[in-house]
């Protein structure tokens, strides 16, 4: 079972989808409350509480979806270089065999 944010966005699918409405939610109750405290103006400080909503949920979102991107190039250029560790050990293309000949060449 599924919710679906809008009709269109499945929260339980969707990679940071889920914690940035819960983020959202909490950034609304806490600038509605903090506008509020400060104002006593209900409906004004209803209105920034869905603002607080929006901006907060979308930058979590956009942090969230940025560090998610950052995980899979660093994930994918880790399989690479051990997919190549595998390919070239033993070989003439392998950088430490050439390092580890250097070596006893100097000494």
């Amino acid at each position: 079972q599924s919710f679906k944010l809008l009709g269109f966005l499945d929260v339980k699918s969707v990679p940071c989808a889920r914690e940035s409405v819960l983020y959202g939610s909490l950034g609304s109750f806490v600038v509605g409350l903090g506008h509020f405290v400060a104002t006593s103006r209900v409906r004004r400080s209803c209105d920034f509480a869905v603002g607080g909503f929006i901006c907060t949920m979308l930058g979590y979102w956009f942090y969230c979806r940025y560090n998610l991107a950052q995980h899979r190039i660093r994930q994918r250029m880790l399989k690479e270089g051990m997919r190549n560790k595998l390919l070239f050990e033993g070989s003439s293309l392998d950088p430490e065999s050439k390092q580890t000949g250097n070596e006893r060449s100097d000494s």
